[in-house]
């Protein structure tokens, strides 16, 4: 969900509770500032996008080294 700044800063307390259900993006003149996120969240969003550049993957009994490689070899391709 994305919410402008003062819609935020007026409505605090509904978002706060909102975010157990998604992601709270907050922009200023229209461009992205923050990510509201809930705090207790399974895994953590640097982990998820790591695993996610894998994801065609068949063999999904990855290691980090096998992440961490194919993640240079697309930024350096």
């Amino acid at each position: 969900m994305r919410v402008n700044a003062t819609e935020f800063k007026t409505r605090v307390g509904k978002y706060l509770e909102l975010v157990d259900k998604e992601e709270i993006i907050i922009t200023k003149n229209g461009r992205e500032v923050a990510k509201l996120i809930p705090a207790k969240k399974e895994g953590t969003p640097n982990a998820d996008f790591l695993y996610g550049i894998l994801s065609d993957y068949p063999d999904k009994n990855i290691t980090a080294e096998q992440i961490r490689e194919e993640r240079i070899r697309n930024k350096y391709n």
